[in-house]
């Protein structure tokens, strides 16, 4: 659920924008399944909200081919296609469905302000920031070539395509480990492509993946690139990077799993909501609102754990619910 803004960690000022502001009762900043369902959700409660898409309209599941955990799917959906049947419900409801990405953010008093671009500004009475969470990746040009056809950053959502199948996953973090281990019921052998010479995820977590008996961990590896014909088949390594005993090796696979953890996209909004050491923004107790009334959060931007469709689909429900209950009320 991936909402990618124009220099979203070095935002320009609010203020810097000229021109009339425009008001707004229900803005909602994102739109994956948290953004689309909340606007379903306001545009029913007669919110009037406006939502952008920003950079990537539909997020990260816009990147995956077959979706087949989405409950009303059952026999699966493409990624796009269910993006695009829930930006459809939304606009059935009479969402504002709009191109661009925000780019600065002053939540210091009501109405809210938020820039557009760098040069539209929206005054709203109520935030929902949906703006999700970006896969890291390790920057080689192959992971986008491959991308769906083979190169994964969700292993609960991928996962399934590779019974049986031998797949690697890059990272020695809690995140690799757990990837690895849930792939290693799916798949008949994992790798664990690990660029130290030690895996720095928990004890519980380390002895899992060591005892694991189709996990291989290649310690002192990196990855230099991936290779096939129109599909992954294979990853070629650097053994031992910068020492006398380096090598290159090739190992083949047909899966390619990212276990290097999730970058929130929260730059814009740092300086007002409290966020977890990650970047997540916190929220209150079994609720999608922030420190600020009338700001919400739903989906991944908010979701250390979860990070799953139908997961962010239902916060961005109750976004929309607690955002209209707020707006009753003033």
């Amino acid at each position: 659920m991936d909402f990618q803004t124009l220099n979203l960690n070095n935002p320009a000022p609010a203020q810097s924008v000229t021109g009339a502001a425009e008001q707004v009762r229900c803005l909602i900043i994102g739109s994956g399944p948290a953004g689309y369902t909340a606007a379903i959700y306001a545009g029913r409660a007669n919110l009037a909200p406006v939502l952008y898409e920003g950079m990537q309209p539909g997020g990260q599941l816009t990147t995956t081919t077959d979706v087949e955990n989405f409950p009303g799917y059952p026999s699966g959906v493409d990624g796009n296609q269910l993006m695009a049947d829930l930006r459809e419900q939304a606009a059935r409801f009479g969402a504002d469905l709009r191109y661009g990405a925000a780019t600065a953010a002053d939540l210091s008093s009501s109405p809210y302000k938020i820039t557009i671009d760098g040069e539209k500004l929206i005054e709203a009475e109520s935030v929902i920031i949906a703006t999700g969470a970006s896969a890291k990746y390790l920057g080689l040009p192959d992971e986008q070539k491959y991308a769906g056809s083979g190169v994964s950053a969700c292993a609960t959502c991928d996962g399934f395509f590779y019974r049986k199948k031998t797949v690697a996953v890059v990272g020695g973090g809690d995140t690799a480990c757990e990837e690895a281990l849930y792939l290693s019921h799916l798949a008949s052998k994992v790798y664990l492509i690990v660029r130290k010479p030690f895996l720095r995820a928990s004890v519980i977590m380390r002895e899992r993946v060591m005892n694991a008996p189709n996990i291989e961990v290649l310690f002192e590896h990196v990855t230099k690139g991936l290779f096939g014909e129109g599909v992954v088949q294979g990853a070629t390594l650097v053994k031992k990077p910068g020492t006398a005993e380096e090598e290159e090796v090739k190992i083949a696979i047909d899966g390619f799993f990212l276990g290097i953890g999730h970058q929130p996209n929260t730059g814009i909004f740092k300086e007002y909501l409290e966020l977890d050491e990650n970047g997540y923004i916190v929220t209150l107790p079994d609720s999608p609102a922030t420190k600020i009334p009338g700001v919400f959060a739903a989906g991944d931007v908010a979701d250390p754990v979860y990070k799953q469709a139908i997961t962010a689909a239902g916060s961005g429900c109750k976004a929309a619910i607690e955002a209209e209950r707020y707006l009753s009320c003033k």
